[in-house]
């Protein structure tokens, strides 16, 4: 990932998931591209998933020595690591290379979790009598029944979907393969908008083995997935902010909340270390307050 790709999608994560107005984001974008700008000054090369701690370091002494006000620094830093956070949230990079830095801190926070009944109400708002609609219905499908990340979905190619074995073969961050089963329901969708919508279409040059293409048959964008899922949740009244993502930690959750062996979701998610991972295991307060009244033995003893 370059710059101006990082940059972009920063933006749209801005925007679609944070709700920032326009002036914030274009503050955080130039803060980002002070950053950019001085990796040019000094000749260096690197890239946005490149950038190290001593990296991040440099920078602040470089700013420091321009002699701005403390004030305007902690703004910058505070940019920075809220691209940085962006990047963790969106599992492009594992360690965060500005979490030493003595400025206000982003803690890396899970989106709110759908529930079973919010994925269902957003999926019973899907029209099927349209073809759009065949295809998002396949969409959303497959984010929760597979947890896949918005550009592997993006990304997904035809020979990747083993409809027979029921399972999809995703390539995931740092171009590293992993094979994620896929449900019978979500593969039911899919095969229904690639037999009856997307065998009709005509397709863009250079598109031809992606799954999910747009009306005018190019691979759809991460930001027009962004807004297919804000559209159906708003439909299904969900007033919480819903993006692709949100999916990747429902389906996360859910296994987690249902029992499953969390090496087993680490596999699945494509998690370099397990610690990512755990942070599934949060629970919900009302099931932990019912946990201590059914067997804390001091609640048990006063009864």
């Amino acid at each position: 990932m370059n710059w101006p790709s990082a940059i972009i999608n920063f933006r749209a994560y801005l925007l679609l998931e944070r709700s920032m107005s326009a002036n914030t984001i274009d503050a955080y974008l130039n803060d980002v591209q002070k950053l950019v700008r001085y990796f040019e000054i000094i000749g260096n090369e690197i890239k946005p998933l490149q950038v190290n701690p001593n990296d991040i370091h440099a920078f602040i002494l470089w700013i420091n020595d321009l002699g701005l006000e403390n004030t305007t620094q902690s703004r910058i830093i505070s940019g920075i690591k809220a691209f940085y956070k962006f990047l963790m949230v969106e599992d492009l990079v594992d360690k965060d290379p500005t979490h030493l830095l003595d400025s206000p801190r982003y803690h890396r926070k899970i989106p709110d979790v759908l529930s079973f009944d919010d994925i269902r109400n957003m999926l019973d708002t899907i029209d099927l009598s349209e073809p759009l609609g065949v295809r998002n219905r396949a969409i959303v499908e497959t984010l929760y029944a597979s947890g896949l990340r918005v550009s592997e979905l993006t990304e997904l190619k035809l020979r990747q979907v083993h409809t027979e074995e029921g399972y999809l073969q995703v390539i995931g961050k740092n171009n590293k393969e992993r094979i994620v089963p896929i449900g019978d329901e979500a593969l039911k969708y899919v095969t229904m908008y690639t037999n009856q919508v997307r065998n009709l279409m005509d397709i863009a040059p250079g598109n031809e083995h992606h799954v999910f293409l747009n009306r005018r048959g190019a691979k759809l964008t991460r930001v027009m997935v962004f807004y297919i899922i804000k559209d159906l949740a708003v439909a299904a009244g969900i007033e919480k902010i819903v993006s692709p993502h949100t999916f990747r930690h429902s389906f996360a959750t859910h296994l987690v909340e249902g029992g499953a062996d969390l090496k087993a979701v680490q596999d699945m998610l494509g998690h370099e270390s397990i610690t990512t991972t755990e942070i599934y295991t949060h629970m919900d307060t009302a099931y932990l307050k019912e946990t201590i009244q059914l067997f804390h033995p001091r609640v048990k003893w006063e009864r």
